[in-house]
């Protein structure tokens, strides 16, 4: 008798309503051990529900626009060793599903939302259909568990009181700051879509009104110029990638937000590169290698113990700070999509071997878009290095609710004097972008003084 097993979906840290946005496979497609079902798109990042075991798929539990938790089912598949058994009678819910499958290694730019037209009906369907299992419930109902659809009755909610949105769109406005009874909902029922908040803030920002508030959001700012390119010249219109669009929106408001001053130094890493390069021809056979981001992240914990205001962050009003008492490092990453910020935890607990190895697992997760949202959370301070690329200096911008974010360039031999001589020392670039309201100058000037030490000299750091 064919053993007919549940897909489900796996640790995504603290989420708990991911909209499914695309189905990657179909009734009675033949899976290997951890292809791709379905793809989730949390307010950070996409990902992919894999198959935990490899067989024929009899049966999707979900369809696009769904939300869903950790175990969730997705799909039921049936054991590759009985996968010879005829096909199964798919359900009527999968059998609605007409979006043809894309390829399981689908990147974040191919796992976009499908065509509009697609979306909305799949999105009506999965509102009639909660409509006749779920009883009409206050719009400040609780997200959905065990994968259930999500919906709220339209006519339920009395107009101008509360606002019609699941609670993943909920979430996503609470981070960005924006109130929803201010936004005009562009789905069936008036219903506010991930989009319309990003529509929102873009419009605020440029000074373009938006329903129920004035232009500009009270910033008073000039409409955005619309200009016909081609009158020019030849042109070519590329839509902006997801991660893209949403860290967009992130960083308008983090710009907008957060009084933004950059304290800059220099550090003497002559010696550390020279003990770098020495670690790393003694591991070479061993295949470790040591980067000086992972000095860099070793050096920044000594310096957040010794001024504890930079671990911290600062509450919506303005008026509380959290002072943490862990160590968690996020780093940018560069994908071809565009940078995410993944986080090593607990590096006041790794050496520098241990960080290295897992800022080189996680950059790479990122670069194959396949980073969990909770490897992107939680984060303490941030670090951006383009020591790789070039440049001698720039102004990070700072990762709310962190308060400060350390921005790193290529490092050059320089002159420097010792007393009696100039000196050539290999001298490596920081800028500090800084929370003005949460830290002043001379703070952020003795924080990058004490770094450029640890980095002269990290046996400071043990001190």
């Amino acid at each position: 008798m064919a053993q007919i097993r549940e897909a489900k979906v796996p640790d995504i840290g603290d989420f708990d309503a991911v909209p499914v946005i695309e189905l990657l496979v179909a009734v009675g497609d033949t899976v290997k051990a951890d292809q791709g079902l379905v793809t989730l798109e949390s307010d950070k990042a996409t990902m992919e529900v894999p198959a935990p075991f490899a067989g024929v798929v009899r049966e999707l539990k979900v369809k696009v626009g769904d939300t869903v938790a950790e175990g969730s089912v997705v799909a039921l598949i049936e054991d590759a060793a009985d996968a010879a058994a005829p096909a199964a009678t798919p359900a009527p819910a999968a059998a609605s599903t007409k979006a043809k499958p894309s390829s399981p290694a689908a990147t974040d730019v191919q796992a976009e939302v499908p065509r509009p037209e697609a979306k909305a009906s799949a999105e009506a369907d999965g509102e009639r259909a909660a409509a006749a299992r779920v009883p009409s419930a206050p719009a400040d109902a609780g997200a959905a568990s065990g994968g259930s659809l999500q919906r709220f009755d339209a006519e339920a909610v009395a107009p101008g009181k509360v606002p019609y949105a699941s609670p993943a769109v909920r979430a996503f406005a609470r981070e960005l700051g924006v109130d929803l009874s201010r936004v005009r909902g562009s789905a069936r029922a008036g219903r506010i879509t991930r989009a319309d908040v990003q529509d929102f803030v873009k419009s605020t920002l440029a000074g373009v009104p938006a329903s129920g508030g004035s232009a500009g959001g009270g910033l008073d700012l000039l409409p955005w110029p619309k200009v016909d390119f081609s009158k020019f010249g030849e042109i070519e219109t590329v839509p902006l990638s997801r991660i893209k669009k949403i860290s967009g929106a992130n960083l308008a408001r983090n710009w907008a937000m957060i009084p933004h001053v950059t304290q800059h130094d220099e550090a003497d890493i002559t010696d550390l590169e020279a003990l770098r390069v020495q670690l790393n021809r003694e591991n070479e056979k061993a295949g470790i290698k040591l980067t000086m981001l992972a000095f860099l992240m070793k050096a920044a914990v000594a310096a957040l113990k010794k001024y504890p205001e930079f671990n911290a962050s600062l509450d919506g009003n303005g008026e509380n700070l959290t002072l943490k008492k862990y160590f968690h490092i996020g780093f940018a990453a560069d994908t071809p999509n565009g940078l995410v910020v993944p986080v090593v935890r607990d590096c006041d607990r790794k050496g520098v071997v241990e960080i290295a190895q897992e800022t080189s697992a996680l950059a790479k997760k990122a670069r194959d878009g396949k980073l969990a949202p909770a490897e992107m959370s939680g984060g303490c301070f941030s670090i951006s290095s383009l020591g790789g690329i070039g440049g001698t200096a720039f102004t990070p911008i700072v990762n709310a609710p962190e308060v400060a974010i350390l921005g790193v360039s290529k490092s050059s031999i320089k002159p420097v004097w010792d007393g009696k001589a100039f000196q050539p020392r290999l001298m490596l670039p920081l800028s500090l972008s800084y929370d003005h309201r949460v830290i002043d100058g001379a703070a952020a000037a003795r924080f990058t003084a004490y770094l450029a030490e640890l980095m002269a000299d990290l046996r400071r750091s043990v001190l």
